[in-house]
């Protein structure tokens, strides 16, 4: 495993939520387009205890999950616990934990952010998940869920 890129797609918060959501379509396919992924994975989201945020995180989420299956990218989905563990070993590890176990697995990484470091992490997950199921030879499909 090793490091090949990592950032934060962002948006302008003056903008209308539908604004916003463009804004994050087109980072990512630009990512898409810029690094020809074959796989994309994504976290879950916990609930929160602010329903409107759940909700705007929520529909973010369905745009990462929308660009990369519109360029028939099959994407997986992990749940927090599995990442963290999968990273840290324990699936209620701190962000800072996951923050410093990302570092030491991709040594002299620059991580750009904390979100950068939690989707380095989702990778890191995906990475040794897909490892082992293609020791198995089982074949995730799109949108498939591993916990």
């Amino acid at each position: 495993m090793r490091h090949v890129a990592n950032g934060v797609v962002t948006s302008t918060q003056s903008l209308s939520l539908a604004e916003r959501l463009d804004q994050l379509h087109s980072g990512l396919m630009d990512v898409i387009a810029a690094w020809t992924p074959d796989e994309a994975a994504v976290e879950e989201t916990f609930v929160n205890k602010n329903p409107v945020s759940t909700l705007k995180l929520g529909q973010a989420r369905g745009v990462a999950l929308l660009a990369p299956a519109r360029c028939g990218i099959p994407v997986t989905e992990y749940t927090p616990n599995a990442v963290k563990k999968t990273v840290v070993g324990a699936g209620h590890a701190a962000k800072q934990q996951v923050e410093m176990m990302v570092s030491t697995l991709l040594p002299g990484c620059q991580i750009h952010g904390a979100d950068a470091a939690d989707a380095l992490a989702v990778a890191i997950c995906h990475a040794q998940h897909a490892g082992t199921r293609a020791l198995a030879g089982i074949t995730a499909g799109p949108g498939r869920k591993y916990r």
